[in-house]
């Protein structure tokens, strides 16, 4: 996808702050803006980031945090203990994520280390729900679950105003 001045000033009233360490838009909301950006590995000042898909919607990230606080993660992670099949394919999730990110630049800090409990448990809904909007369906399974139980979050229009100049 291609990152634009408009994106960068949506994706910073989305935040509240500007944006760091934004490469790309990840997702775009049905309502045309960005809602899940790619970072890069590094922040500008040399810190490591892991979060490599960062949710920027507000309206999603609040009704991602209603899923939170139902005990939906402590379930999932209960699951992951049991179902072999699906712990596989969290594994590969995990795999994936990795391997994107270090596409993007080495990072020995965080090597081996993604994001939202993969591989073996759900800590953040956000970023697996993220990761499902950017890979698309089938890759993440406990981000595609989630994302399915979510209301539809732009159906009262963008979250935010984009300016005219070079709207997507």
């Amino acid at each position: 996808m291609t990152l634009n001045d408009t994106d960068r000033a949506v994706v910073a009233e989305q935040l509240g702050r500007p944006p760091r360490a934004m490469r790309d838009v990840a997702h775009r909301c049905p309502c045309g803006n960005p809602d899940v950006v790619e970072t890069s590995p590094r922040l500008p000042a040399g810190t490591p980031f892991p979060t490599l898909y960062y949710l920027t919607c507000p309206r999603a990230a609040s009704a991602i945090g209603t899923l939170e606080s139902s005990g939906l993660m402590s379930e999932m992670t209960e699951r992951l203990k049991t179902d072999e099949e699906l712990a596989a394919h969290y594994r590969a999730a995990h795999d994936s994520y990795l391997a994107r990110r270090l596409s993007l630049g080495d990072v020995p800090e965080i090597a081996g280390i993604s994001a939202g409990g993969m591989p073996t448990r759900v800590k953040c809904l956000h970023v697996l729900v993220g990761h499902s909007l950017a890979a698309g369906p089938g890759v993440n399974p406990l981000g595609d679950e989630a994302l399915a139980l979510l209301p539809d979050w732009w159906a009262n229009g963008p979250c935010v105003a984009p300016a005219a100049s070079d709207a997507p």
